[in-house]
């Protein structure tokens, strides 16, 4: 005769068995009693069984994977899909009263690594279009499309009357009045298709990103914290589009017409902010493609037990706050980049170290009275409007992101760190330095167009090297 608390036993385990079947998850089973544990056909459950129950006393029963129980335990029992690896929050602790029994049971539901690839690669196109970018703003191209046409604006002209309606529209705005009035049109072509090539590459991540987001959303691929994500980074790719013509809009301005020695250029401010838009793009998409590969890692139980540890080990805590604070600094010292540009500041004080007689030029033309306006502080108008300034701020902020990185790598040799940290780490300090070597050859020779284009993919290659250092110092979550 069958006692009743092993009654209730067999019944509550056979719910629980089922719900999990049903819900299609992935399920660990553990206990620290070693009670309960999964074998390829059968479900393997131990435990005290009464003087008074019909089967041989302390004997583990077998219970196969398909059987149906007799009555009253009539229950159609599955094949339970179980993982190596307990990924997270979603665990429950289960116990049966008045028996040794327990388990954890743990729901794992994790994106599948396609996204991950997925958006590793629009990261890779809008690294690309931040590239191709430069090379519009070094070629002056950003104005010759003076119209934002979403959709009609992919097809070019196909006609020399298209075109020549295009070249008297560009003709009616300061950049052909004050720079290029003896363009003919053939050179207009030229930063035509630049500008339309910019364009057309922005509304192609578009497509790259919102379809296939739409399917793996649909499609059940993508966890509810990743799919968060990808709907901020949507949001953050149509205001980019957005903040681009906002930028191009400043240098169409007739303002410019009335106003002594101007140069028709984009807002350095819109510049700065729009290329600074396209980091941040580049850099959510990069590190959520990251964590979804490195989260299927830890899923399939395939990530390294003793790298885990490693990374919990509370020493290299300020390592990581270092790091983080490291990416934080390229990131600023890449914004006084686009300052630079936007004032064309590259052209001045073509010498290294030495800025005319000094490392450190005259303080009247740091701090200069003719970039105030009125009512605004005179030493915040010459860090932001001042061309002298902002190649002295950018040289400084260039030795400085070097050294402190310098520093993190030496730290890093004292500190018990993963393989791959160390190796992000060694990667970090090459193209550090790298970077400021193509600074100064850019700044030498009054910023060629090619060294320059490449010192601008630098300073995100660098970016995107610190970004791979946190990731690579992120804690996994699973037991040690």
């Amino acid at each position: 005769m069958v006692s009743n608390n092993t009654f209730c036993l067999f019944q509550r385990h056979s719910q629980i068995i089922i719900r999990m079947v049903r819900t299609n998850l992935k399920t660990n089973l553990t206990s620290k009693n070693t009670q309960y544990f999964p074998t390829s056909r059968y479900f393997h459950i131990t435990t005290q069984i009464p003087s008074n129950f019909s089967l041989t006393k302390q004997k583990p029963l077998f219970i196969p994977s398909k059987l149906l129980f007799t009555n009253p335990y009539r229950k159609l029992v599955s094949p339970v899909n179980v993982s190596a690896l307990a990924l997270r929050r979603n665990s429950v602790k289960t116990t049966t009263p008045k028996t040794s029994m327990s388990a954890d049971t743990t729901a794992i539901k994790f994106t599948k690594p396609i996204v991950g690839y997925w958006l590793l690669g629009t990261a890779g196109l809008v690294f690309g279009i931040v590239v191709f970018g430069g090379l519009t703003r070094l070629t002056e191209s950003g104005l010759s499309i003076v119209e934002w046409k979403p959709i009609t604006g992919v097809i070019p002209p196909l006609t020399n009357a298209q075109w020549n309606q295009e070249f008297e529209n560009y003709k009616q705005f300061p950049e052909y009045k004050l720079l290029n009035y003896e363009m003919a049109l053939p050179e207009f072509k030229y930063i035509y298709f630049m500008e339309w090539t910019h364009r057309v590459w922005g509304r192609a991540i578009g497509l790259a990103f919102i379809i296939p987001a739409t399917y793996f959303g649909f499609r059940g691929y993508i966890s509810k914290a990743t799919l968060n994500k990808v709907i901020g980074l949507g949001g953050l790719l149509g205001f980019q589009g957005v903040l681009g013509w906002y930028m191009v809009k400043s240098g169409l301005s007739e303002e410019l017409m009335a106003t002594p020695n101007a140069v028709p250029r984009v807002s350095h401010y819109r510049l700065a902010a729009h290329l600074g838009s396209a980091f941040l793009l580049y850099a959510g998409m990069l590190l959520t493609g990251l964590q979804v590969l490195q989260d299927a890692k830890v899923a399939n139980g395939t990530f390294s037990k003793t790298v885990a540890k490693a990374l919990a080990n509370p020493a290299i805590n300020t390592f990581r706050r270092f790091a983080i604070g490291t990416a934080a600094l390229v990131f600023l010292t890449s914004m006084s980049g686009a300052l630079v540009a936007g004032l064309d500041a590259g052209l001045i004080y073509n010498e290294f170290p030495f800025m005319g007689k000094s490392i450190v030029p005259p303080s009247s033309e740091l701090f200069s009275k003719f970039y105030a306006r009125p009512g605004d502080s005179i030493l915040w108008r010459n860090f932001f409007d001042n061309p002298t300034t902002v190649q002295f701020d950018h040289r400084v902020l260039g030795v400085t992101t070097l050294s402190v990185i310098t520093t993190l790598w030496l730290y890093s040799r004292k500190v018990p760190l993963p393989p791959q940290v160390k190796l992000a780490v060694n990667h970090l300090l090459g193209i550090a330095s790298l970077q400021v070597i193509l600074g100064i050859g850019t700044l030498i020779y009054m910023v060629p167009i090619p060294l320059a284009s490449v010192h601008q993919a630098g300073s995100l290659t660098l970016l995107s090297a610190a970004l791979w250092l946190i990731h690579t110092m992120r804690r996994i979550p699973i037991k040690i």
